[in-house]
């Protein structure tokens, strides 16, 4: 149901912060809107300090955007388990998510500057 989602790239920079550090930072951000639920805003990954980011063993399915990929953050003091998540083949109609990927907001710091 592809009118269940809706995928708009946002006006600004937008900066995403773990542990004192900044993660990523792109004028390139897409929100991602899916019924009830909060607004949500994926990162281009090229935009990310990707070496900061370990691949965990999570994952998860939605029938909108289909399977998702968990990534924890390792910052100098701490390991933020399963922090941000990324759709690495969306589904038919949320394609637009594609390459990017999302935080968090209660172990991230997710910002428009």
């Amino acid at each position: 149901m592809p009118d269940r989602i809706s995928i708009v790239k946002v006006p600004g920079t937008w900066v995403v912060l773990a542990g004192g550090a900044i993660l990523g930072e792109t004028k390139a951000a897409m929100e991602l809107t899916e019924g009830d639920y909060p607004p949500v805003i994926y990162f281009p990954r090229e935009d990310i300090a990707m070496a900061f980011l370990d691949r965990s063993e999570t994952s998860s399915t939605c029938p909108w955007k289909g399977e998702a990929s968990y990534f924890s953050i390792v910052t100098k003091s701490t390991t933020l388990h399963d922090a941000a998540w990324s759709y690495e083949t969306p589904t038919e109609g949320a394609e637009r998510i594609k390459g990017h990927i999302a935080f968090y907001p209660d172990k991230t710091s997710i910002e428009r500057i």
